[in-house]
């Protein structure tokens, strides 16, 4: 699909092709990528499922097996992909990709240097947040790694947006084609304070530069280095608290002298001026809340900071 310049324009929808990678979705937190061929199936507990019953539906459709089960066919985003993708390397996830990129001020256009590609998680939402004019180059030092994210990009839909290198940042610095071009630079690096210099050199006037750490002592050394260049520089621990959300019932109406903290008020039994007794019913459905058990602690910190400008 183009934009009205011209451009490619990314997109995660429209029907199902033969040779596109799509979601299955079974049960909650239960997904997988598979490959759409017309002569394959896939077999699971809900039963056999005809890849070519899916060609031509349109994503998010609802499939049925012989058996009556049932699947669903998502279309592949950043959000989807970073849960099923192949975990090469420790991944990013929603929470810090998210925020990063809005405080990076990746938009539209945008040119983003990133080092190391790793499982290629957040490259695919950075490609999605610079489409369609923009760009990532992203390096790894491990040649096996970047060629199967390259795959990935392909799988994805990505590969326009993202160009793939293989090269050691911490060593040899960012290439110097990119000077004084890039927005934005991404670090995920066991010593990302030997890259700053490099980084430096990349950004523009005013650009931003984030790193990721998973140890506080790996920020103090991060912070040192961009004392000399940069300014604004803050850290961040994102730390995401998700709820369950359920309908329940409340099975009797207990006295005010019964009521735990924070539970509703009991519907009282009043009577209308025809005499009738009337009287909310006790087991009517309510909204139970409480945090999920299995919440994701600590990832990692993320060091934010901007180039100084000159004077």
């Amino acid at each position: 699909m183009l934009c009205s310049d011209g451009t490619k324009k990314l997109s995660f929808g429209g029907s199902i092709k033969d040779g596109d990678l799509v979601i299955v979705y079974e049960k909650r937190d239960v997904m997988k990528a598979v490959k759409v061929s017309e002569t394959s199936v896939l077999q699971n507990r809900f039963g056999v499922f005809k890849h070519s019953d899916w060609i031509g539906k349109p994503f998010g459709s609802k499939v049925l097996s012989n058996k009556g089960g049932f699947v669903y066919l998502l279309a592949p985003t950043p959000e989807l992909w970073t849960l099923v993708l192949s975990h090469r390397t420790q991944i990013l996830y929603i929470a810090d990709i998210s925020f990063l990129i809005t405080y990076l001020e990746i938009v539209p256009g945008s040119l983003v240097l990133e080092s190391g590609t790793g499982s290629g998680s957040l490259t695919t939402s950075l490609a999605r947040a610079v489409a369609p004019t923009g760009h990532v180059y992203t390096f790894d030092f491990h040649q096996q790694r970047a060629a199967s994210a390259r795959e990935d990009f392909q799988s994805t839909g990505v590969d326009s947006l993202v160009t793939v290198g293989v090269r050691d940042i911490q060593g040899e610095g960012f290439p110097d084609e990119y000077s004084g071009l890039a927005d934005s630079v991404f670090l995920d690096l066991p010593q990302p304070w030997l890259a700053i210099p490099s980084a430096g050199k990349m950004l523009k006037q005013d650009g931003t530069l984030c790193s990721f750490s998973p140890c506080i002592e790996q920020v103090q050394r991060t912070c040192e280095a961009l004392k000399s260049n940069f300014r604004d520089i803050r850290t961040f621990e994102v730390l995401l608290r998700t709820f369950e959300v359920h309908e329940g019932k409340i099975d009797s109406c207990q006295g005010d002298e019964g009521l735990s903290v924070g539970s509703p008020p009991c519907k009282r039994r009043h009577r209308s001026s025809e005499g009738s007794t009337k009287q909310d019913s006790s087991s009517s459905p309510t909204i139970k809340v409480r945090p999920c058990s299995d919440a994701r602690g600590h990832t990692g910190y993320l060091t934010f900071s901007r180039l100084q400008c000159l004077s």
